[in-house]
């Protein structure tokens, strides 16, 4: 599988976080543009898409698991082949972003319909990679979030996590289909997606510890 490297970050008025990930893909541009600017391939590795309008100013909703609408937002930049932007609006009252509210306090439930979803505005810009045979494209993804600094390291494992997602449906594409790769990813014992977000929120969070945490 494709490595994803390490993602970066920068911070602006103390609450505003803008990850940055540079990823080598080797699929051609045309096969990554597919995977990140149709509702066919977000939802191989994203999530599915109520509606998708390739245009700038169109809309986009990304909807749960489960098919229940999470977010909704707008294409803010398009330039076929190239790049895709988009920003998403804030849960409307009574939505939460994603799952919906899990805390059981009337509190919790208002913060979670009141903040910023957690894809902010996310934008995909691809480049030619490579030379060879079978093509390849350079992904620059960038994430725009709001947010503590503890939601800064959750929201950069989650796009790390996501970004691994979208180099295996492309492989598994490549492949002629999902079905016989699943197969051998569970006899070799590869770890489960909610494992492996953990680890990498570990990951993530070492790198912020300048100095190891002393104990008396």
């Amino acid at each position: 599988m494709t490595e994803i490297p390490r993602g970066r970050s920068e911070t602006h008025d103390i609450d505003r976080h803008l990850l940055r990930y540079v990823v080598d893909l080797p699929h051609p541009m045309g096969h990554v543009w597919h995977a990140v600017a149709s509702p066919e391939g977000l939802a191989r590795w994203l999530g599915a898409t109520d509606a998708l309008e390739p245009r700038l100013g169109g809309r986009v909703t990304l909807c749960g698991p489960d098919g229940a609408e999470y977010v909704d937002g707008r294409v803010t930049a398009w330039d076929p082949e190239y790049v895709a932007e988009y920003t998403f609006d804030p849960p409307q009252p009574g939505r939460a972003a994603r799952a919906g509210p899990t805390a059981d306090t009337a509190t919790a439930a208002t913060a979670a319909d009141t903040a910023d979803p957690p894809h902010g505005r996310i934008r995909f810009h691809l480049e030619p990679g490579r030379t060879d045979a079978a093509g390849s494209a350079v992904l620059r993804f960038t994430a725009e979030v709001r947010g503590t600094s503890e939601d800064r390291i959750d929201r950069l494992a989650d796009w790390h996590a996501h970004l691994e997602r979208l180099a295996e449906a492309l492989d598994d594409a490549a492949e002629g289909g999902a079905g016989a790769r699943v197969a051998g990813v569970r006899e070799a014992g590869v770890r489960e997606p909610g494992v492996r977000r953990r680890e990498l929120r570990e990951a993530y969070a070492r790198d912020e510890a300048l100095w190891p945490v002393w104990e008396p």
